[in-house]
């Protein structure tokens, strides 16, 4: 099976992020990964919100990460769940634990969804998927 690469359908939805989240990906346009940090109790917070998990704080900063990790888990997805993905599957989405201690869900690029294993090595790669519009997808590091 051949490694997957990203190429974005026309048709495909792109991220509406609510404004709470609007650092997260305003940071992915400067190729950083950031995550909320809770200016209350300092628990980091991924996905971002609006209310703290641990304390319910509403104040947050944003501390970058290193966007390194492993492979935490992983699917490797067949059928289209989406118009847009028909004729790119198979794919493989993986739930990367980074060093800092979130898991974050993307795609890996350029590895076969065969060869997708838990405890590999990757490293976040910015992709521009269309003009101003950068998410985080993972490669082996």
């Amino acid at each position: 099976m051949s490694a997957w690469r990203f190429q974005r359908p026309s048709e495909m939805p792109l991220p509406q992020p609510a404004a709470e989240a609007q650092p997260f990906f305003d940071a992915l346009r400067e190729r950083r990964l950031v995550v909320q940090r809770c200016q209350s109790c300092g628990a980091i917070g991924y996905p971002p919100r609006a209310m703290c998990s641990q304390c319910q704080g509403t104040e947050f900063g944003w501390q970058e990460l290193s966007g390194r990790g492993v492979v935490y888990s992983y699917v490797v997805t067949h059928q289209a769940v989406h118009p847009a993905f028909r004729g790119h599957t198979p794919l493989a989405t993986v739930k990367v634990e980074l060093e800092e201690g979130p898991r974050l869900t993307a795609n890996l690029l350029d590895v076969a969804p065969d060869d997708v294993r838990i405890g590999l090595a990757v490293q976040v790669d910015f992709v521009e998927v269309e003009e101003g519009v950068v998410l985080p997808f993972f490669r082996l590091s």
